[in-house]
């Protein structure tokens, strides 16, 4: 379990768009039909990384709990699954059914281009994106992680979301997400 940092896209960066297969339902979906209508959560993340299930309560209730406030968070994993197996779509999609189907969707990256270009390096690896699709946070859920005795809360990431919603500004002194590396495809 090695611990790798967000790579920080440049705030105000417009989310790149994508079409990818939603493994719940078994069909594409783009960000156009995802995205909330006041903000949307990009969420790298994968079935078998210990920081993710670390904190997976928390990304479960921020995703209900901002929903019905018009932010959707779309949950995608980039993986290789030729060496984890575990991360594949059908794999995913059983995640989905045990955690109640939380996310808007739960997407398979699997040429890994769409982790290129958010410029993704770990799961979980969190941005939020505005209304106009524009980034105003990436970073970390909160200081929690396999390794302390930090409780999760999500205090970061809901402190963007909260400043979103009030049409606050979102501070830019933001800290990296830190989890485990995506396993990249071996050229």
């Amino acid at each position: 379990m090695a611990a790798t940092h967000s790579n920080m896209m440049p705030l105000g960066t417009i989310a790149p768009d994508f079409e990818l297969l939603d493994t719940v339902i078994s069909s594409n979906k783009s960000l156009q039909e995802l995205k909330g209508g006041k903000g949307t959560v990009v969420l790298f993340m994968c079935n078998h990384c210990p920081y993710v299930m670390h904190v997976k309560d928390q990304l479960i209730d921020i995703a209900k709990s901002y929903a019905p406030k018009g932010i959707q968070t779309i949950a995608i994993s980039s993986n290789e699954i030729e060496h984890y197996p575990q991360d594949a779509p059908d794999k995913m999609k059983e995640l989905m059914a045990q955690w109640g189907r939380p996310f808007a969707a739960y997407l398979y990256d699997e040429s890994q281009e769409v982790a290129k270009a958010y410029q993704a390096a770990c799961t979980p690896d969190i941005y939020l994106f505005d209304a106009d699709l524009a980034c105003v946070y990436r970073g970390r859920l909160d200081g929690s992680t396999p390794k302390n005795d930090v409780l999760s809360t999500g205090e970061d990431l809901r402190n963007a979301l909260d400043c979103l919603l009030a049409g606050k500004p979102i501070g830019e002194e933001q800290i990296p997400s830190v989890g485990c590396n995506i396993k990249w495809k071996q050229a």
